[in-house]
C-alpha cells in the first residue's frame, strides 16, 4: 500500500518543524500506538495497567522524535506510514516489556532471597552481574541451561521453547524444575 497524500503532508510538516504538526501526528497515530502496545503485551502474556500503556506510548513517541525525527527521516516512503509505525512501535514496545519483565524478575529474586536469609541483609547477595548468572548456568546440563535462558532471560513461553529446542512442550516444565533445583543447591552450597 503506497504512502497516502495525508501522511506525506503530515511527514513533511513534522520534518519541517511546522507549528502544530507534531500534535496532529500524535492525534492521528495515538490509537495505532495504543493498539500495538496492547496487542504486543497480549501476545507476550503480560497485563498492563493504563498507566503502563501510557508510559510505553510515551517511550514510542520519544523514539520517533529522538535525534530530530530520525525514525521519520529514515522512512523510505515506499509503504504506508501506519505499517512502518507499527513496526517501529512494536520494536520499542518489546524492548520496554522485556526491560520491565527483567526488573520485575530481579526485584522478585532479590525480595525472595532477602526473605530466605532470615532478614539479615549481610547475607543477601542479589544476582546482578551477568557473569554470575552465566557461571551459575555453566553448572547446569546444557539442555537445562538452554531452557532456563530462554524462559527467564529471553522470556519465551513453554511452546516457544519447545519449538526452538525441538523438544516436547510438556517436557519444558520438568526441565525447568530440575534446573531450578540445581541452581538452588548451587547457591546453598556457596553459602554453606
Amino acid at each position: 500500500m503506497p504512502l497516502s497524500d495525508i501522511d506525506r503532508r503530515l511527514l513533511d510538516r513534522c520534518l519541517a518543524h511546522e507549528p502544530g504538526a507534531w500534535r496532529d501526528f500524535v492525534d492521528r497515530y495515538m490509537g495505532l500506538i495504543y493498539h500495538v502496545i496492547q496487542h504486543t503485551a497480549y501476545a507476550r502474556s503480560m497485563n498492563l495497567k493504563p498507566e503502563d500503556v501510557e508510559d510505553i506510548a510515551a517511550e514510542i513517541f520519544l523514539a520517533i522524535v529522538d535525534d530530530d525525527y530520525k525514525v521519520l527521516r529514515n522512512f523510505r516512503r515506499t509503504s504506508a506510514l501506519p505499517t512502518y509505525l507499527t513496526v517501529v512501535a512494536r520494536r520499542v514496545c518489546v524492548k520496554e516489556l522485556i526491560r520491565r519483565r527483567r526488573e520485575e524478575a530481579l526485584g522478585h529474586v532479590t525480595a525472595s532471597r532477602a526473605a530466605l536469609a532470615d532478614d539479615s541483609p549481610d547475607e543477601v547477595e542479589p544476582i546482578a552481574a551477568a557473569e554470575e548468572v552465566e557461571r551459575m548456568l555453566e553448572g547446569l546440563p546444557e539442555k537445562e541451561a538452554q531452557v532456563v535462558t530462554l524462559y527467564h532471560l529471553k522470556f519465551l513461553n513453554y511452546r516457544q521453547i519447545a519449538k526452538q529446542l525441538g523438544i516436547p512442550e510438556n517436557s519444558v516444565g520438568p526441565i525447568l524444575a530440575r534446573a531450578r533445583e540445581g541452581l538452588r543447591k548451587a547457591v546453598e552450597g556457596r553459602r554453606g
